[in-house]
C-alpha cells in the first residue's frame, strides 16, 4: 500500500487522538479548579421544572426521529405500520449514538427488524440510506443559520478567523441542501462515486429538510433546558455551540463524543457560566439522550427477540428468524455497544478524577494504606484510565484478551479509588461495569497476536517494551506525588516538573500504550496470490478451491483461509472460510482488514448458516441463494441450514454484483 493510502487510512484515528488529546489540554488549563463537589452541587440546582422539560425534550427529539424510518418506507416503497417503525427507530438510534467506532451500527437494527416485517434487501437499503442522509440536512440548515446570525458563538473559530470566511461556510451549507432538493426534483438518479443514488421526490426531500431541522434544534433544546440564564446566552448562541461540540464529536470517532463534545461545550460556554453548571448540564444530557435511551432499547430489543424464539415454534420462518443462539442473521449485539461505551466512559473517569478533586480524604481508612493510597494519588488511576480507552478500542474489534483485560483494569482500579475518601460512586461504577461485561466474553471472540500461536518479533518487542515501561513508571512516580495532581497528563503539562522527566513520562506512556495497542492486535492481514502452490495448500484444508480467485487471505494463525476476488468496489469472499474452525472467525476479520485497506467493502458469496453472526457483527447482510446464484426471496424453513447466502452491505453494494453473480464460478470456457 502507497504511503498516501496509509495516510489516508490512519487520518480518522489521528484525527479523534489529536482531538481527544486536546479536550484533555483544554480541560487541564481552563477549568484546573473544578471539583466534583462544584459539579454535584450544579446538579442539585437544577430546578425540577428544567429536568421535566429536557426530559421531555428527550422523548419528543426520539419521537421525531420515528419520522425518519417513517419517511424511509415511504421512500422504499414498502410502508410499515407507525408502531413497527417508532420500534425499530428507536432501537437503531439509541445504539448508533451511543457508538463512535466502525463496530455495529443502527443499520444491523433495522435490517433485522425490518426483513421480518416483509421488506426487501433493497428496501431496507433505501431505509438505512435515507435516514443516515437526513440528520446532515438538518444540521447543514442550523449549521448556516449560525455561521450568519452568530458566528462568533462557534468554539475554536468564532474569534478567530475572518467572519467573511464563516459566511462563506454557512453559505456552503445552504447550498448544498438546495442542491440535494434540486437534484431531487430535476434528476431523481445520479452516479455518485461509481454509484447510482436515487433520491427521494422532491416534495419529500423538502419534508426531509424540514423535519430534520426540528429534530436537531429539538436536541439541542435537550441540554439548553438543563442550563441556568446566563446574560447573552441566546438559544441561537447555543446552537452554535452545540453544533460543533456534536461535529467535534463526531471527528473524534469515540463513543458518543465522550471527552471531546464534553470539552468543546465547555470551552463554548464559559464565557457565559460557570465550568460546574455546563458539566452539570452535560451529565444529564448524557443520562437523558444517551445512557437511559441505550439501557431502554437493549431491553425492548432483547425482549422482542425472546417474544420471536417463543412464536418460532409455531412458524417455520419465524424458527430461522428466533432459531438458536448463534442463529441470527444481522442481530446486533448490545453487549459490544454497552461495553464500548461503558469502558470509554470509566476510562475517561478515571484520566479526568484529578482535576475534579486533587485532594482525596484518606483519614478514614488504615493508616498504613492510606499512605500507599495518598502516596501513588492519581499516577496509578490516570495510566489505567488510559489503558481503558485502549481496551475500549479492542473490545469494538471483539478482541477476547481485551476482555479479560478490562476486567482485571477495572477490578484493580476500583480496589484503588475505593481508598479517595467519600467518592464511593467512582468504584461503584468501575464495579458494575466489570460485572455487566463479565457475562458476555461469548461476544469477543477474536484471539489475540499474544495467542495465535505465533510469537513473533513484534509480539516480543510488544511484551518487552510494556514491562520496560511499567518499571520506568514505577521509577517515576516518586519524583511526582508531591504535586497537587499528579496524573501523567498533568505531569507532563506541568512547568514545576523538569522538562527531562516531562519528556520521559510521555515517551513511557506513549510507547506503553502503543504495546498494549500492538499486542492485542488480532494479527496482521496475510495474503496469497491464486498460484498453483496457494490452490495445493487451500485443497489441503480440506475444501475444493473455486476456478477462478484473485487471491487467497489467511486467518491470524493461519490454519484457516478464504478465497476472494475483486468485483468493482468489492473484495467478494468465494464461501466460508475453511480449515480449522478456530482460525475461522479471524479469517473473516482479515477478509474485512484487507478491504479497508485496500478502500473495498467486504462481502461474500456462498456464505453457510453457521458463520452469519460473525458476518453481521461487521455490519453485513445475509440474503438467501436461489438456485442460479442470485439473492431469493424463498421462504427460509427449517431447512435453512443448508442453505447458502449472499452476505454483503446491501444498501451500497447488492445492484453492482447482482449481474456478475451468476458468472463468478463458471469455468473460462463458459464465459
Amino acid at each position: 500500500m502507497s504511503l498516501g493510502r496509509k495516510l489516508v487510512r490512519m487520518l480518522p484515528a489521528l484525527l479523534g487522538a489529536a482531538l481527544f488529546c486536546g479536550a484533555i489540554f483544554v480541560v487541564q488549563k481552563e477549568f484546573r479548579h473544578l471539583r466534583l463537589t462544584d459539579i454535584k452541587q450544579a446538579m442539585d440546582a437544577i430546578p425540577y421544572r428544567s429536568l421535566g422539560i429536557s426530559a421531555a425534550f428527550a422523548v419528543l427529539s426520539y419521537g421525531v426521529l420515528t419520522f425518519y424510518d417513517r419517511l424511509g418506507t415511504i421512500y422504499a416503497g414498502n410502508v410499515v405500520s407507525y408502531a413497527r417503525v417508532a420500534f425499530a427507530s428507536f432501537c437503531a438510534y439509541a445504539l448508533s449514538h451511543n457508538l463512535g467506532f466502525a463496530a455495529v451500527s443502527g443499520a444491523a437494527v433495522r435490517y433485522r427488524l425490518y426483513a421480518h416485517w416483509g421488506l426487501t434487501p433493497l428496501q431496507i437499503g433505501k431505509v438505512v440510506a435515507f435516514c443516515s442522509l437526513t440528520f446532515t440536512l438538518g444540521a447543514g440548515v442550523l449549521g448556516g443559520v449560525v455561521l450568519f446570525t452568530e458566528p462568533e458563538a462557534v468554539p475554536f473559530f468564532g474569534n478567530s478567523v475572518s467572519i467573511w470566511l464563516l459566511y462563506a461556510i454557512g453559505a456552503l451549507l445552504w447550498g448544498a441542501v438546495i442542491a440535494y432538493v434540486l437534484i431531487a426534483k430535476f434528476l431523481g438518479t445520479f452516479r455518485f462515486m461509481g454509484h447510482d443514488i436515487e433520491l427521494p421526490q422532491w416534495r419529500m426531500a423538502l419534508v426531509q429538510v424540514v423535519l430534520a431541522t426540528v429534530d436537531v434544534a429539538i436536541t439541542a433544546a435537550i441540554m439548553h433546558a438543563l442550563l441556568p440564564a446566563a446574560p447573552g446566552l441566546t438559544y441561537l448562541k447555543f446552537l452554535g455551540v452545540y453544533l460543533a461540540s456534536y461535529t467535534a464529536g463526531l471527528a473524534a470517532n469515540v463513543p458518543g463524543g465522550l471527552g471531546v463534545f464534553d470539552t468543546a461545550m465547555l470551552l463554548g460556554l464559559s464565557p457565559y457560566l460557570e465550568p460546574p453548571q455546563i458539566l452539570g448540564a452535560v451529565v444529564v444530557f448524557r443520562l437523558y439522550y444517551y445512557i437511559i435511551p441505550l439501557f431502554l432499547a437493549g431491553g425492548l430489543f432483547t425482549g422482542n427477540e425472546i417474544l420471536l424464539r417463543g412464536r418460532s415454534m409455531a412458524g417455520r420462518v419465524a424458527r430461522l428468524l428466533g432459531g438458536s443462539a448463534d442463529a441470527t442473521l444481522s442481530e446486533p449485539d448490545f453487549a459490544v455497544a454497552a461495553a464500548v461505551s461503558a469502558v470509554a466512559i470509566c476510562g475517561g473517569v478515571l484520566l479526568i478524577l484529578g482535576v475534579l478533586e486533587p485532594h482525596p480524604d484518606f483519614s478514614w481508612i488504615d493508616p498504613d494504606f492510606a499512605e500507599v493510597a495518598e502516596t501513588a494519588g492519581q499516577f496509578i488511576p490516570s495510566l489505567i484510565g488510559a489503558a481503558l480507552i485502549v481496551m475500549a478500542f479492542k473490545l469494538a474489534q471483539r478482541v477476547q484478551l481485551a476482555w479479560g483485560m478490562t476486567i482485571v483494569l477495572l477490578l484493580a482500579a476500583a480496589m484503588f479509588t475505593i481508598s479517595q475518601g467519600e467518592r464511593f460512586w467512582i468504584p461503584g461504577v468501575l464495579v458494575v461495569t466489570a460485572l455487566l461485561i463479565a457475562p458476555f466474553r461469548s461476544a469477543f471472540y477474536r484471539p489475540a497476536r499474544l495467542f495465535n500461536g505465533q510469537m513473533d518479533a513484534t509480539t516480543a518487542i510488544a511484551l518487552v517494551g510494556i514491562a520496560v515501561c511499567v518499571v520506568a513508571l514505577a521509577m517515576f512516580e516518586p519524583h511526582v506525588r508531591w504535586l497537587e495532581n499528579d496524573s501523567w497528563w498533568q505531569v507532563v503539562l506541568s512547568h514545576d516538573v523538569p522538562n527531562s522527566l516531562r519528556t520521559s513520562v510521555a515517551l513511557t506512556v506513549v510507547i506503553g500504550l502503543v504495546a498494549i495497542g500492538r499486542l492485542l492486535r488480532p494479527g496482521h492481514v496475510t495474503t496469497s496470490p491464486w498460484t498453483r502452490e496457494t490452490r495445493e495448500r487451500y485443497a489441503a484444508l480440506g475444501a475444493l478451491p473455486p476456478v477462478q480467485a484473485d487471491g487467497v487471505v489467511w486467518g491470524e494463525a493461519e490454519r484457516a483461509a478464504i478465497a476472494y476476488r475483486h468485483v468493482g468496489g468489492v473484495l467478494l469472499a468465494l464461501g466460508d472460510p475453511v480449515g480449522a474452525l478456530s482460525d475461522q472467525s479471524s479469517a473473516i476479520w482479515s477478509l474485512r482488514d484487507l478491504a479497508e485497506e485496500e478502500g473495498l467493502t467486504p462481502a461474500v458469496w456462498g456464505a453457510g448458516f453457521r458463520l452469519l453472526k460473525i458476518y453481521a457483527n461487521l455490519g453485513l447482510t445475509a440474503l438467501p441463494l436461489g438456485p442460479d446464484g442470485l439473492p431469493s426471496e424463498a421462504s427460509l424453513d427449517a431447512h435453512t441450514h443448508g442453505m447458502r447466502f449472499l452476505v454483503c452491505k446491501v444498501e451500497r453494494d447488492l445492484k453492482g454484483l447482482l449481474p456478475v453473480l451468476p458468472r463468478l464460478m463458471e469455468p473460462p470456457e463458459d464465459r
